[in-house]
């Protein structure tokens, strides 16, 4: 049979290098990744064999365990991880590269942007932290790669590329978060904490969400999109979350759409840019400033929109040609108690508002 033909030397070369920074890169970084099991306490047990009749059948406490991944950010023992990792548990139990599991405690969380800060006592000299990246360097297309803890398999690498940005997702608590980083890298079940980092194994983000492909089993895969809150946010929710517990959002108060084309041309506006403010939430901000929204309602693929309410196209010195830069522009700058400027278009005429920025509410109100 013939002898395969070699590879071409400077390809082979190339190939060998991009192994060695893989290995290098993993070798550095997986000491810094955990990973995370969790105990949810529930009452509901069933008690087996059923008691007589007539015989009242106590509830009975039950423990749900769940994993995900975290990684280590300073030598105090704070660990990174996801909100929906650690909500609402009873038990943390953290495990390091070498094997080593220790309890961890939760220091502080925030839903609105699924991150939580845990924490471990062990030696200062044992830990590792991670160096962070930032996020607003991140271009699509370049590499990417995530650590954590799939399925249980711990300590396990994937590599991919950045796939797209300035994703939202929303959140548990009704809210959406802004910059989302989207990556082709394999995330699963149990990656949720974990690291993305970029070739120079800095973190630009932390995994949090996939597309799901559910079989007939119900069973979740990956689907080739995975979802990473971008690192600078991180880096300003994380120190509050150690010094407070908390993180607070600040809040104008409305519900609001994208200026479609079918939008800019029934409200006669010389283009499709801006945020229409379509209801505002009495007694915030938005109302204080006077903002208004919309008073009828068209049709815009096939889904009713309210239109004629003022389409903000300028939050302080930030043009504003979608929903979505207001919140990058309040989760970037905005700060509770904080005054800014609305630049809106009411009646075809272009004017300003004042609003000063309050605490955003625990869950997103419904529109009635």
């Amino acid at each position: 049979a013939p002898s395969p033909t070699p590879l071409p030397e400077a390809v082979l070369q190339q190939t060998l290098a991009e192994d060695q920074l893989l290995i290098y890169l993993y070798e550095r970084i997986s000491p810094s990744v955990v990973s995370i099991q969790t105990t949810r306490s529930s009452s509901g047990g069933f008690i087996h064999p059923p008691l007589p009749q007539g015989i009242p059948t106590p509830q009975l406490p039950f423990r749900e365990s769940g994993e995900g991944s975290g990684f280590v950010i300073d030598t105090q023992g704070h660990i990174v991880t996801n909100h929906h990792v650690v909500a609402d548990t009873s038990e943390l139990l953290v495990t390091f590269y070498e094997g080593t599991s220790v309890p961890a405690t939760v220091v502080g969380s925030d839903p609105d942007s699924d991150l939580a800060v845990i924490k471990v006592d062990v030696p200062p000299e044992s830990l590792r932290p991670v160096v962070w990246g930032d996020s607003d360097l991140v271009k699509v297309g370049q590499r990417a790669i995530a650590i954590g803890n799939p399925f249980g398999y711990e300590n396990t690498l994937t590599t991919g590329i950045i796939s797209g940005l300035s994703r939202s997702l929303p959140a548990s608590t009704g809210y959406r978060i802004p910059e989302i980083i989207q990556t082709d890298t394999a995330i699963n079940p149990g990656n949720s904490g974990g690291p993305l980092l970029n070739i120079q194994g800095e973190v630009i983000g932390i995994n949090t969400a996939i597309v799901p492909n559910i079989n007939l089993l119900g069973e979740r895969s990956f689907l080739g999109i995975g979802f990473a809150v971008p690192s600078n946010m991180a880096r300003r929710v994380v120190p509050e979350l150690i010094a407070r517990g908390v993180y607070d959002h600040p809040w104008l108060g409305f519900w609001g759409t994208d200026v479609v084309p079918q939008i800019a041309a029934a409200m006669n506006l010389p283009e499709a840019r801006g945020a229409l403010v379509i209801e505002v939430v009495p007694n915030s901000p938005a109302a204080s400033a006077g903002l208004r929204g919309g008073t009828r309602e068209i049709e815009v693929f096939g889904r009713p929109v309210t239109i004629g309410g003022d389409v903000i196209i300028g939050i302080d010195d930030t043009t504003v040609r979608r929903f979505d830069d207001i919140l990058v522009y309040l989760s970037r700058k905005g700060s509770v108690g904080q005054q800014v400027t609305l630049t809106i278009i009411r009646d075809g005429q272009t004017q300003t508002l004042s609003a000063t920025l309050a605490k955003r509410p625990p869950q997103a109100l419904p529109r009635d």
